[in-house]
């Protein structure tokens, strides 16, 4: 990296700071610290809660997706403004109607204090091993490709995202919010432009949409109902919807980022806004990453894409030299079959295509063979690949530039993720245990000293994670553990009024150990399912346990 990239990554990411702490300095009360003061428009909650769900894990991990399994991960997202708008028609009411500062406020007035604070820690302990993964993603890939140092990396993200999220609440996280949101958008369009100028001269978006289709990575509709498979209409329609529900209608990350709006309209509008606008943003993305696998038919992408994880090569083993041999004079037959292809023999598509597939076979093959000979290799790259392109074929400047919108989209989310990680801590646990006093400077001064300690978990998390097959993956897995349980209990309390406290309590028990034992058996391979399943069978359990309960052991009514 020249001294030019340093620059504008390290001068965009100090703007940042700057601004959220000049904007945001003069809340002094909890009001304006947690929910700040009620003065957010529809855009910035717009943004805000785009950018707490679209981390750094989004735009380093989805293209590498595309690039393997093409556009069909949309199809997650098509629930997304079904759940909208139920959110807004049903529960955004409710949270503005008491005034509350955590959702699970709500839970406590509809049941009792055991609900509240155990659905408050499952979002506790599901969003702070988030908070850590999402500063460990980008700092993984960014040490193994630039040579960092992977704690001090982890620890310069958390640090920014601490400084400015203490000095300034969550108005300093919304602020700054809306402006990451723009770095990042003009920082992936950018992208895609170079990606598109790194065509042959004869070939064109049009002409890259068709090898890409050829190659099987433009099928966005699976309409399969095998539940097995991870992203299709049905589990965009129905495991999506559960999981969305439960995210932004129950996890005090997105319920913070729209309980700060001016009013009610403001906060609906800015979820629609969500809505609507994730799913061409998304779709965006996966483009990104399908065009960038149609550059590398093209220009000659290595047989694997982190190989700075090992200091193996193919000069030290005659297996891997014979394998790299062979990617050399299959990749040599792809590029003359597409010559041919983009000359007017369109058969020669299907060869170009074939050929794809073996290289597919010969990096798996290399992989392996490395992994033999190296047990700390990681045989999974996809999230390494856009990156690769940004440092390869990006030209001086714009490099610094896309780091920034790694760095920024990390910070996002994580600030999100700490703001409301501490309001949650210091409302429905400080507050409601241990502090009954209204003086609103302790007050703040606690929830600072909370975020400073939760900001210091998240980074010790990066500091031990450890890397995975696909991290925008691992990020929904570790949400659907949770949030099928904690969406149960909100079902029970919003519509299911004459189960009380005592079965909700017990069926959130049974749904929560039901989901961990279920993926359990999941990952020994002793059941097969999508983890998207998790959400629907956690909240179908806890209502059905519920109800079961209420009727077998009727409770008086609490008067």
């Amino acid at each position: 990296m020249s001294w030019i990239d340093w620059g504008i990554l390290f001068g965009t990411l100090a703007i940042i700071v700057i601004y959220g702490v000049y904007k945001t300095r003069k809340n002094s009360n909890l009001e304006g610290y947690l929910k700040g003061n009620n003065t957010d428009s529809w855009a910035t909650i717009g943004l805000s809660v785009m950018a707490t769900q679209a981390s750094a894990i989004t735009f380093l991990s989805t293209p590498g997706q595309a690039y393997e399994s093409g556009m069909g991960f949309v199809q997650f997202y098509f629930g997304l403004p079904i759940a909208m708008i139920i959110i807004s028609v049903f529960i955004l009411p409710i949270y503005y109607k008491l005034k509350v500062f955590t959702a699970y406020q709500y839970l406590e007035q509809r049941f009792d204090v055991k609900v509240r604070s155990l659905t408050a820690f499952l979002f506790l302990v599901s969003r702070g091993l988030a908070a850590g993964l999402t500063i460990y993603a980008p700092a993984i890939i960014l040490t193994s490709l630039l040579g960092w140092n992977l704690q001090l990396t982890c620890i310069l993200i958390g640090t920014l995202v601490i400084v400015y999220t203490v000095s300034g609440g969550s108005r300093a996280v919304s602020l700054t919010q809306k402006w990451q949101m723009a770095i990042i958008m003009i920082g992936m369009f950018i992208a895609f432009y170079f990606i598109l100028d790194s065509f042959p001269d004869n070939v064109g978006f049009s002409e890259g949409l068709d090898i890409a289709g050829a190659m099987n990575k433009m099928q966005i509709i699976n309409t399969s109902t095998d539940i097995t498979e991870k992203y299709t209409l049905l589990s965009g329609f129905t495991g999506a919807i559960f999981l969305f529900l439960s995210y932004f209608g129950t996890d005090q990350s997105q319920v913070q980022r729209y309980l700060g709006g001016k009013s009610l309209k403001a906060s609906r509008i800015g979820l629609m806004f969500n809505g609507l606008v994730k799913i061409p943003m998304q779709f965006f993305i996966l483009l990104v990453g399908v065009m960038l696998f149609v550059s590398f038919q093209f220009n000659k992408p290595p047989v694997i894409f982190n190989a700075s994880t090992t200091k193996i090569t193919a000069n030290d083993d005659d297996s891997l030299r014979m394998i790299d041999q062979q990617y050399n004079e299959v990749f040599i037959a792809k590029q003359n079959a597409l010559d041919q292809y983009l000359s007017g023999d369109e058969a020669q598509l299907k060869s170009a295509a074939s050929f794809e597939k073996e290289l597919v076979d010969i990096r798996s093959e290399y992989k392996d063979r490395l992994k033999t000979l190296d047990e700390n290799y990681e045989k999974e790259d996809n999230d390494f690949i856009f990156l690769s392109f940004v440092l390869d074929y990006m030209p001086v400047g714009l490099i610094g530039l896309l780091l920034a919108v790694i760095f920024s989209a990390a910070m996002s989310s994580t600030a999100g993720e700490l703001n409301a990680l501490a309001s949650t801590t210091t409302i429905d646990y400080y507050k409601k245990f241990f502090s009954k006093s209204d003086d609103d400077k302790k007050d703040v001064r606690v929830s600072k000293l909370l975020t400073v300690g939760w900001g210091i978990l998240a980074i010790v998390v990066a500091l031990v994670a450890g890397l995975f097959d696909n991290l925008i993956e691992l990020v929904n897995i570790i949400g659907s553990l949770f949030y099928g349980t904690i969406l149960g209990v909100f079902l029970l309390a919003f519509f299911i009024k004459f189960v009380k406290a005592r079965s909700a309590f017990i069926a959130a028990l049974i749904g929560q150990s039901s989901v961990l034992i279920l993926h359990y058996l999941t990952v020994q391979g002793m059941v097969d399912l999508s983890y998207l399943l998790y959400n629907i069978i956690g909240s179908f359990i806890v209502v059905l346990a519920g109800i079961t309960i209420e009727m077998l052991v009727p409770q008086k009514e609490k008067t």
